[in-house]
């Protein structure tokens, strides 16, 4: 039914600026007069804390040792975990130098690989490195500047865990070996490669505010483990890591600047050099001879990911966003149902604001009470999780926040497009269950290691999903071994990308929403 009836919004010369504030005031009335959808609302947010404080209370880790404690995760120069793990020659540097270096051969093991895992063979993983540093101290965590050759990525220059360049890409070998320089002036480190030690060319700069005056400057090797990956029978997948070792052979070492002659510093920084391998066959460490360096080492100096996020606290967002999507849908059906919305309808003929006013509040209620839900779990949880001795990867303030508001916000989105989705259908059940399939049902076959990685992640590209890319705490780093995948909490998209995409699907129903609303009442 349509009606051309003429209202006090269309006859009021200030309609046009205070008509919809009343839309807006008359649909909030509408809300919390039901006290199913307040209380529901309340539910809503009950759930995400309750369940997201059961899972981080049911959480615990043990390490063993009288104390049972587990050591706390070495923190980089920004903050964010690292794994500052690898076999160090050095020295001191008092001001500006540098250092230039030859590395002619890099080699190593790889324990057990499959397909048989019953021997242990030749060979570098590709990401271990074999090079120079500059660096604060031989405190795990503490800032630097390195250039590298690496197994499968050429020569690299990385700095403070997080940052990296590349150089020209490329192996190294006796014929065909790599120089590499790494110099300091004030504040700026710089590092450079060659063929022949020449002709140089620059790899990259890094900038390290606060680097004392004195610092250690030397030769380093590492390297992560073996990763692989492989289907699971019933979907997902199975990730395996194994030991591995490198070793380099540097020589035409030479140091510019204040450093004091003698002996060479040795150390196996984080530890490294304690497993039966290193203990029985080959020790991580160093060997001088003749002005040539063998240097050999195992672990990584990059960002960790080997503990909790604190999306970890967030398990009940999938619960309580089923419940807001039923409020949502309820909010706009049972109008329909009780032939209510002819009223609403004859008091703002203007339709496509009766449903933008909906919009607004029912987005707004929902982010109101995502805010506080997400608000409390997540700084209350990571505490639980970090007294129970978990590992809890650290991150900034800012990164905390944007978890907190942009669950708030994928809710309330979410909220939109229910809402948009039971104008369109005008039935309670089927709205309700679109939403859930539109939005819920990928999510889950995506992070539930049912399907192949690549699916998974197409799912969270294409689908209202992809709006749970905003809970992602931790970056991917390329230069990490891991396996990025949707099941161990990596989205294709990133954070606000990902929230734009069901920002997008909402604004979309909603626009079909007004178009059948113009069409037809009911």
């Amino acid at each position: 039914m349509t009606t051309g009836t003429v209202t006090p919004y269309r006859s009021d010369p200030q309609a046009g600026r205070g008509g919809f504030a009343q839309l807006l005031r008359a649909e909030w009335t509408k809300f919390r007069t039901v006290r199913g959808q307040l209380i529901g609302m309340v539910v809503a947010a009950l759930v995400i804390v309750l369940l997201g404080l059961l899972t981080a209370t049911g959480s615990h880790t043990s390490c063993g040792g009288a104390s049972d404690v587990c050591p706390a995760l070495p923190v980089g120069p920004d903050g964010e975990a690292v794994d500052d793990t690898f076999s160090f020659a050095h020295r001191p540097l008092s001001g500006d130098g540098g250092i230039t270096v030859r590395v002619t051969s890099l080699s190593g093991i790889i324990t057990y690989p499959p397909p048989d895992h019953d021997k242990i063979v030749s060979g570098v993983v590709p990401w271990a490195k074999a090079g120079i540093i500059i660096k604060d101290g031989i405190r795990r965590g503490s800032a630097y500047a390195a250039v590298m050759v690496t197994g499968s990525h050429g020569v690299r220059m990385q700095h403070n865990f997080t940052r990296d360049a590349a150089g020209r890409p490329g192996g190294v070998s006796a014929a065909s070996p790599r120089w590499l320089r790494l110099t300091r002036s004030g504040d700026t480190l710089t590092g450079y490669e060659s063929v022949d030690g020449r002709q140089w060319t620059t790899v990259g700069t890094a900038r390290l505010t606060g680097l004392p005056a004195t610092v250690r400057v030397g030769l380093f090797v590492t390297s992560p483990g073996d990763l692989t990956v492989r289907q699971a029978d019933l979907g997902g997948s199975i990730q395996q890591v194994r030991f591995t070792q490198a070793t380099a052979v540097f020589d035409q070492v030479s140091l510019e600047g204040a450093t004091p002659r003698g002996e060479w510093s040795r150390d196996n920084v984080g530890g490294a050099g304690k497993t039966d391998w290193e203990r029985y066959h080959r020790p991580s460490g160093v060997v001088e001879s003749g002005g040539t360096f063998t240097v050999t080492g195992s672990g990584d100096i990059a960002p960790s990911t080997e503990g909790l996020s604190i999306e970890t606290t967030l398990s009940g967002v999938l619960a309580g966003l089923i419940v807001v999507i039923v409020v949502a849908v309820l909010f706009i059906t049972a109008e329909y149902r009780r032939g209510l919305i002819h009223i609403t309808l004859l008091a703002s003929p203007r339709r496509g604001r009766v449903l933008a006013a909906k919009a607004v509040v029912i987005g707004t209620v929902t982010f109101v009470a995502g805010l506080a839900a997400a608000g409390t779990v997540v700084p209350v949880g990571t505490r639980i999780l970090r007294a129970d001795g978990n590992p809890v990867l650290p991150v900034s303030t800012l990164t905390e926040l944007r978890v907190v508001a942009g669950i708030a916000a994928l809710l309330a989105a979410a909220a939109v497009f229910a809402l948009a989705l039971g104008a369109l259908f005008r039935h309670s059940a089927a709205a309700v269950t679109a939403a859930i399939v539109a939005i819920v049902v990928p999510h889950i076959l995506a992070t539930a290691s049912v399907l192949p990685v690549g699916v998974a992640q197409w799912l969270l590209r294409l689908t209202p999903a992809a709006g749970f890319a905003i809970q992602q705490s931790i970056p991917e780093y390329a230069h990490v071994l891991g396996h990025h995948s949707p099941q161990g909490g990596y989205y294709p998209l990133e954070p606000w990308a990902g929230l734009a995409v069901l920002g997008g699907y909402a604004v979309l129903a909603l626009g079909l929403a007004v178009l059948r609303l113009r069409r037809r009442d009911a």
